[in-house]
Parts: structure tokens; C-alpha cells; sequence
């Protein structure tokens, strides 16, 4: 069967789902494909900080209803290191804040939204493949219900992150990878208890880093550092909840709430850039072209960020045929992109225990966190880019 649509997009995550309905309000018409179920997508736990420009820009686009109600607003965050605490207050510094919503959460108001309206979604594509980007007639290939279809476009998004099809789909030689492979990773927990404190405390240890978050008044989300080979099966719930007291203690009587623990994961840590993000009509966005650590919470606000640049784009060509903004899209989400691997980069290091680390190492590591906390030049270099650079 053959269809056709403007804009055909590969993936249901925040990206891809954002894309469409940012095209949509703009009268142009896409297609979102996705392997995965709609409760896979919809349950999957990711990121859970959102800057206060993807807040701005979910509401502005209608759907940012829920997020307002039930979100968590942060106004600053919390560095322990050496036994003792240290706020860095957001509002005071940047006048800005953060909010903690799960990604999960943004999914399923927008997927709520898709079909409220009628836009064409579909889960558990297989067999999807993408040609003809490089001329003027993108094609995609996939099989739905036991059915073979073709997706004629005008354009493709690639916005099925760093395993999908999008980017190993362009020729060898198009694109300049970076990356970078730490030597730890995190143990996270999902666990039915209330949260530690009523912001995120990210603390530096002896014996590692350790994250303390949440999802809801009742979940929290919980990360100790731990090596980048270990398995779920190393880490018993006791020996997680004995690392997060440990690493997360100070001189007081502070305990981390302990209760059921709903899910577990290993998380590595990676850098990674693909450049450009675009070969001919295909644009990569999100994950596909680009992955931070988690330490500076920035994975889901880059793909929002990246969508968004993408849409106006897509609306100047569709308005006048117009290809500057398309033109100059890989270019403008790079500049940002670079800043938040800098800054991700930089929190990482900050954070965790090396296993390399010479004891000149480790003491270099406490000064700057010493100086960190105690200039607020420091403090607000790091607000600043915890809450969101410019989107331009």
C-alpha cells in the first residue's frame, strides 16, 4: 500500500512526537512511525528534568497542560561533598527554574494529544527502511498489521534515537562522529518511597557519586555510580539503598527514604556527536545525532530544542519554499548541542570518582567544588546552563 505525506517521521519519542505536533499547528502534514508498543513508549523511564524552555514551548504548543498541574517546580538543586551541603539557588541567579516531569509523562501527553486529533501514529513497525533522501523523493518502507507500505515524502526526520535506523541509513563518509565512553555508569532505581528533600541533591563520595531525584511526591528516582560492566543482578536492593545512605549522608541525621523498589537499571555513560544532522531531506533530531551523560539532565530538553528548530524550518519552506532556516538547521542545533556536551561533560567529571584518579587528582576535584559552592560567579555559570541556554 502507498501513501504520502509531507513530513514522515521515524519514532515516537519526545522528538518526534513534538515534530509532528509542532507541524501540525503549522498545517503541515507527517506521518510518525514507531517499532516499539504504545505501552512500551509510554512507560519507558527516562529523563525527568525539563528546562524552563521546554516547559514554555510544550504549553505554548497546547500541551503542556498536565505538566503545569502536575510537575514538580525546582528552583535550585543541591551539591553534598565532604559531609555538608550546599544550595545553588536557580531563581536567585538566573530568575529561572526546572521541572521535574518524567519523560514518560511528556509522551503520553502528546500521544494523548495525537490522536485526540486525528494525526496518523503507528506503533510496532517492523522491517522499516528509508530511502531516496539523498534526491528530491524520500521514501520509507515498513510493514504494518502483516502489510508492506510505502510512505512517499516531501522530507524525513530521523527521530528514533541512537539504535534506529535513521543515521546508520546515511552513506559511509557523510558524517564526522565524536564520542566518548566514560569509565562508570549508574545503578538507578525506581522506588515507591517519597523523595529525600524537596530538590535534587547530587552528591560527590569517596566511595562514588550518587543522584538523588524523583518522579512524583511518591517515586523516587534514585542513582548510585557504579562500574560500567556491572549487571542488575551485582546490585541486590540492600547494597543500593547501603550506597545511597553512605554516599548521600551528612554530618546530621539525614537518612534517603527507603521503600519498594518498582524498577532497576544500569545506565552507561556516554558521549556522542554525529555531524551533520541532516543528508539531503533526512534530519536527525534527539538522540539520533546526539547523546549526553544524564549528570546534566539535558538528553530530552536537546531533542525538544532540536524539533523545534526543525519545524520552523520546515514551516518557512512549506510557507515560501524558502530552504535557508532547512539550510542552516544542522549548524544551529550544533552550537547549542556542543554547549550541553561541555557542560554534560564537565558535571560528570565533576561528580564522579575516576578509577584512575591520582590522589592530586582527587584533591584538584574537591577544590573545584569547593570553589564551585562558594563563588557565585561559579554558581551561576552552572544555572545558567542547568536551566537552558537560549534556544537561539
Amino acid at each position: 500500500m502507498r501513501q504520502r505525506t509531507q513530513v514522515g517521521i521515524v519514532g515516537a519519542g519526545p522528538a518526534g512526537l513534538f515534530l509532528s505536533c509542532l507541524l501540525a499547528r503549522a498545517g503541515i502534514d507527517s506521518i510518525v512511525l514507531e517499532s516499539r508498543s504504545r505501552a512500551y513508549v509510554e512507560s519507558r523511564i527516562r529523563a525527568g528534568v525539563l528546562e524552563q524552555g521546554t516547559c514554555d514551548l510544550l504549553t505554548e504548543a497546547g500541551v503542556g497542560v498536565r505538566l503545569r498541574r502536575e510537575g514538580l517546580l525546582h528552583e535550585g538543586i543541591q551539591i553534598r561533598f565532604g559531609g555538608g551541603g550546599h544550595r545553588i539557588d536557580f531563581r536567585a541567579l538566573t530568575g529561572k527554574a526546572i521541572t521535574v516531569y518524567g519523560q514518560h509523562e511528556v509522551v503520553k501527553d502528546l500521544i494523548a494529544a495525537h490522536l485526540a486529533e486525528g494525526r496518523p501514529l503507528h506503533f510496532e513497525v517492523s522491517d522499516a527502511a528509508i530511502e531516496g533522501f539523498e534526491g528530491d523523493c524520500p521514501l520509507i518502507r515498513c510493514r504494518r498489521g502483516g502489510e508492506v507500505y510505502e510512505i512517499a515524502c516531501d522530507f524525513i526526520a530521523g527521530c528514533d534515537g541512537f539504535h534506529g535506523i535513521c543515521r546508520p541509513s546515511i552513506p559511509a563518509g557523510r558524517l564526522t562522529i565524536y564520542e566518548r565512553s566514560y569509565p562508570f555508569a549508574w545503578m538507578g532505581i525506581l522506588a515507591e518511597a517519597p523523595p529525600a528533600a524537596a530538590e535534587l541533591i547530587y552528591a560527590h563520595h569517596e566511595r562514588g557519586f550518587a543522584l538523588l531525584s524523583m518522579r512524583s511526591p511518591t517515586l523516587a528516582r534514585l542513582y548510585v555510580q557504579c562500574g560500567p560492566e556491572d549487571d542488575v543482578a551485582d546490585w541486590p536492593d540492600a547494597r543500593v539503598w547501603e550506597e545511597l545512605q553512605r554516599r548521600a549522608a551528612t554530618g546530621g541525621s539525614f537518612r534517603v527514604p527507603e521503600g519498594p523498589v518498582l524498577q532497576k537499571g544500569v545506565t552507561p555513560m556516554r558521549s556522542f556527536v554525529a555531524e551533520p544532522m541532516r543528508c539531503g531531506r533526512l534530519f536527525l533530531a534527539g538522540d539520533a545525532a546526539h547523546i549526553v551523560p544524564p549528570t546534566g539532565a539535558k538528553g530530552m530538553n536537546l531533542a525538544i530544542a532540536d524539533v523545534h528548530r526543525l519545524a520552523r524550518a520546515l514551516a518557512a519552506y512549506y510557507r515560501s519554499g524558502a530552504m535557508a532556516l532547512l539550510d542552516g538547521y544542522s549548524d544551529g542545533c550544533l552550537g547549542r548541542v556542543w554547549k550541553a556536551q561541555r557542560f554534560s561533560w564537565w558535571m560528570t567529571t565533576m561528580l564522579h570518582r575516576h578509577p584512575d584518579d591520582s590522589p592530586f587528582d582527587r584533591r584538584r576535584q574537591l577544590a573545584e567544588l569547593d570553589y564551585l559552592t562558594g563563588s557565585e560567579a561559579a554558581m551561576r555559570a552552572l544555572a545558567e546552563n542547568y536551566v537552558g541556554l537560549p534556544l537561539e
